[in-house]
């Protein structure tokens, strides 16, 4: 895919979308529930979509939140529901909507006590606090809502429902959830009429107040190193890209006084202040360059003793649950990179015990697989999607669970669960943490790692499928693999369950002592897409992918 032409430069007004249209659209378009895209679905982050496109409107939030209410009867769970939202214009919208039918089904609802933003990462925090002791099935326990598309472009909206582990629901739970509500839809042909609500004046008195904030920010010392990088006068510029943590990075400063300057303080449902990505869209993605121009140029905006004007700068995208970090040496780091540097210091800086594991995804950099072995530590790699990493989160089994999308979190220095949601805040501060322990930066510290254990070539690229051929791949058995070699190299493994838990991968992985690639259908476009890897340059990536497109196509075919 090229490049749009201004990818990388400040949006212009017809780059905005109207805010009052695409509110007024999810009051006033109603879905057509025979039409697969007017559905309820969740990905592997939630129900998504936009108002515009009627796949995330009023009914669609009614039905889903009815559906949750339904479901916590079913898992007997009657404590309270965490209900946070990020900065979208339209999660406020459909923050009300939640609000509405769960009062109206007495439930007891947890917003934030300054009806501001809540990270996702504080919203899985808030859950297992309250949840801690509790057994598995104690009926009081909590569970919660963050109303967030996470990074996607400023005309989305987004609903996701983490279980009372903290975590994202599995499949099991969010197929009930999604199956429930477009039956509903389904019944009022396209409204949730049937569905008891209150209005907003008597659902907002319902909810009681919980300083999300206070309580996570307070809490930050048990996960990560706060003395070190306060002493070692680490310099942090953190930007919260107009998103949830806009207010929490200001109270990390103060609350533990390090030497941190929000960048960007403003909030703006259009994203103005933002650069256009890749494609040329708004997107709060904080591994990509071209969303993260603007910090790029502040950090390389020298001062006249020659310094940049931060050790270490950070981004996160709308709900906090990724990270982005760039350093005055290295600029914006590669996500698998930063994993990387992450797990390493991690293992060598907490008491965790020599059964504590390392988890990734199976499309996360091979140098993961390197470090985690010069650590001589236990590998656990998982299909794509974060739930996988929660039980040993929970239990501590697992230290570390990271995506290759600039997702992860880690445990306590105890060794006991921090949250069971992405958290790209703590992440944000471990790079801070690196700095201040190490004398160097994280780029630095990954450029020791490549001298060491070799220097990957990574990309993904995206081929046509059609939904035919997006269910064949998803199905796939390592029988219908019959290559032996690719690019030049013998096979060692094909894969179509994860090694770590034997999962479905949904897709298929083909491995050789130098290169990987991993193919996985598009949940929202007629494409499948092809991670690939190779410890042997650019060019050898190039005939990996192509080889990977010859496999897959002799697998559909067969």
């Amino acid at each position: 895919m090229s490049d749009h032409p201004r990818a990388g430069q400040v949006a212009l007004p017809e780059d905005l979308v109207d805010v009052a249209h695409l509110v007024t659209a999810y009051y006033t378009l109603v879905p057509d529930p025979d039409e697969v895209s007017q559905q309820v679905a969740f990905g592997t982050s939630g129900h998504r979509g936009s108002s515009l496109d009627t796949a995330f409107n009023e009914q669609h939030i009614v039905a889903t939140t009815q559906a949750i209410v339904e479901y916590r009867r079913e898992q007997g769970i009657t404590g309270p529901l965490f209900l946070g939202r990020d900065t979208h214009g339209l999660s406020e919208p459909a923050w009300a909507t939640a609000l509405e039918v769960l009062a109206a089904a007495d439930v007891t609802v947890l917003v934030d006590d300054a009806d501001r933003y809540t990270p996702t990462p504080a919203v899985s925090h808030a859950i297992l606090r309250h949840n801690r002791g509790k057994a598995a099935d104690d009926p009081t326990r909590a569970d919660g809502i963050v109303v967030t598309p996470s990074h996607n472009p400023p005309r989305d909206g987004g609903f996701k429902y983490n279980a009372s582990h903290g975590g994202p629901a599995d499949s099991g739970a969010t197929s009930w959830i999604a199956r429930r509500a477009n039956e509903i839809l389904r019944a009022g042909s396209g409204r949730a009429d049937s569905v008891a609500r209150v209005p907003f004046t008597r659902a907002r008195p319902h909810a009681r107040s919980y300083d999300f904030m206070g309580t996570y920010v307070a809490d930050l010392p048990s996960v990560v190193d706060l003395d070190a990088i306060r002493s070692a006068g680490v310099r942090i510029g953190a930007d919260p890209l107009g998103g949830a943590a806009v207010d929490y990075w200001g109270a990390i400063a103060e609350t533990h006084r390090l030497d941190l300057t929000v960048v960007n303080p403003e909030v703006d449902a259009t994203w103005r202040f933002m650069t256009l990505d890749r494609d040329g869209k708004i997107r709060m993605d904080c591994s990509s360059p071209w969303a993260m121009a603007s910090l790029r140029e502040r950090m390389s905006d020298l001062g006249p003793d020659g310094r940049a004007p931060f050790d270490v700068a950070t981004g996160n995208d709308a709900d906090s649950d990724r990270h982005g970090i760039v350093t005055p040496d290295g600029g914006l780091m590669n996500p698998n990179h930063f994993l990387a540097v992450a797990i390493e210091h991690l293992f060598a800086n907490r008491s965790w015990g020599p059964d504590v594991a390392v988890g990734k995804t199976l499309v996360s950099s091979s140098i993961i697989d390197r470090v985690v072995a010069g650590l001589d530590r236990r590998l656990l790699e998982v299909p794509v999607g974060f739930k996988w990493f929660v039980p040993g989160l929970v239990d501590g089994s697992v230290g570390f669970g990271g995506e290759e999308s600039a997702g992860a979190s880690f445990l306590r220095t105890d060794g006991t669960v921090w949250t069971t949601d992405k958290d790209g805040i703590i992440l944000a501060l471990l790079a801070s943490e690196v700095t201040a322990v190490s004398g160097a930066s994280p780029s630095a510290a990954y450029a020791d790692i490549e001298s060491r254990y070799g220097a990957p070539v990574y990309a993904r690229v995206d081929a046509p499928a059609s939904r035919e051929e997006k269910a064949k791949l998803a199905a796939l058995s390592a029988s219908d693999v019959t290559a032996t070699e690719l690019a030049g190299d013998p096979v060692t493994a094909v894969l179509t369950e994860a090694p770590g838990n034997g999962a479905a991968l949904g897709g298929l992985k083909v491995t050789t002592e130098n290169a990987w690639f991993a193919a996985r259908p598009s949940g929202t476009e007629d494409v499948y897409k092809i991670y690939a890897e190779s410890f042997r340059g650019p060019e050898h990536l190039a005939q990996v992918q192509d080889a990977a497109r010859e496999v897959v196509a002799g697998a559909l075919g067969g």
